[in-house]
């Protein structure tokens, strides 16, 4: 009997990988090659890899999910949102915390978005997992960006042709007013918006499955947050069903020391750090049964 074989793909988007010239097309309105956002140092070969895996490995995946970071381009972790004390602009990976906008070094650029603003850095501030941090416009709601990678598309919509399947896509990200770094929650849910809160059933997806490998973007921060929750909702008893594939992501740079502590924290609760080429013959060998 096939076991439930389940690969969960995070944020594999144009945005987030450093694309080779022959991946960018041209953009019709400016003339130039289109250029990811914010490029992961690695993600471009992860990729491949990821899609080669697919490929060969197709027959034996029971399941495919893939989340999409899909922001508006007014976002309070964007700099459309603020401006600096002096009025001038406020450069991408520029920390913000709520201290900083009561001293009015930075403000949001709707002044009635003030209260709203400084509740939710208290929030974010008071669970301790994220300081807000401006990020380039990115992975913006109907742009090229926001696509998913040509390689992946291609391999899991292979899979969906031979395994007359769906590959679940979850779009995350669109609530202007909190970061959503998890895929299965915002860093700051809110009450009145069911799309920031847990999403349990689709996590519950996932623990119908004997083995869930991971992969994806970016390592230290996507990747990161959405295989934490799962872990805490699944318990030390069902970490062991997850699978981290090391070689299918990567940190964004500078934050590589979180990654390293990331990938230790889960091994330590019981997932497992595994490599493509590891899983593949437990694919193939699922194919077989």
């Amino acid at each position: 009997m096939k076991r439930n074989l389940h690969l969960l793909i995070i944020d594999p988007q144009n945005d987030f990988c450093d694309l080779p010239a022959s991946h960018l097309p041209v953009d019709p309105v400016s003339g130039r090659p289109r250029a990811p956002a914010l490029p992961v140092a690695g993600a471009h070969q992860d990729m491949l890899r990821l899609a080669a895996l697919i490929n060969r490995g197709r027959a034996g995946l029971t399941a495919i999910s893939v989340t999409l970071d899909s922001h508006h381009r007014f976002d309070i972790a964007h700099p459309t949102y603020w401006i600096a004390s002096d009025g001038a602009p406020v450069p991408p990976f520029t920390q913000i915390s709520a201290a900083d906008v009561r001293a009015e070094r930075y403000l949001p650029r709707h002044p009635a978005a003030l209260p709203l603003t400084l509740n939710y850095l208290d929030q974010l501030e008071a669970a301790g997992r994220y300081r807000l941090m401006v990020w380039p416009v990115h992975c913006e709601i109907g742009s090229w960006g926001n696509n998913v990678h040509d390689d992946v598309r291609a391999a899991y919509g292979a899979w969906e042709e031979a395994a007359l399947g769906i590959v679940a896509k979850l779009a995350k990200g669109s609530n202007p007013w909190t970061e959503h770094y998890s895929a299965v929650m915002a860093e700051v849910p809110y009450a009145d918006d069911p799309d920031t809160q847990f999403n349990t059933k689709f996590v519950d997806t996932l623990a119908a499955a004997d083995q869930i490998y991971v992969a994806g973007e970016a390592g230290s921060h996507c990747v990161k947050a959405t295989v934490e929750h799962i872990v805490g909702h699944f318990g030390d008893a069902g970490a062991s069903r997850l699978a981290l594939l090391t070689d299918c992501m990567s940190p964004v740079a500078g934050f590589e020391a979180q990654y390293r502590d990331f990938l230790q924290a889960m091994r330590a609760r019981g997932v497992q750090l595994m490599r493509s080429g590891d899983v593949l013959p437990e694919l193939l060998a699922n194919a077989a049964r």
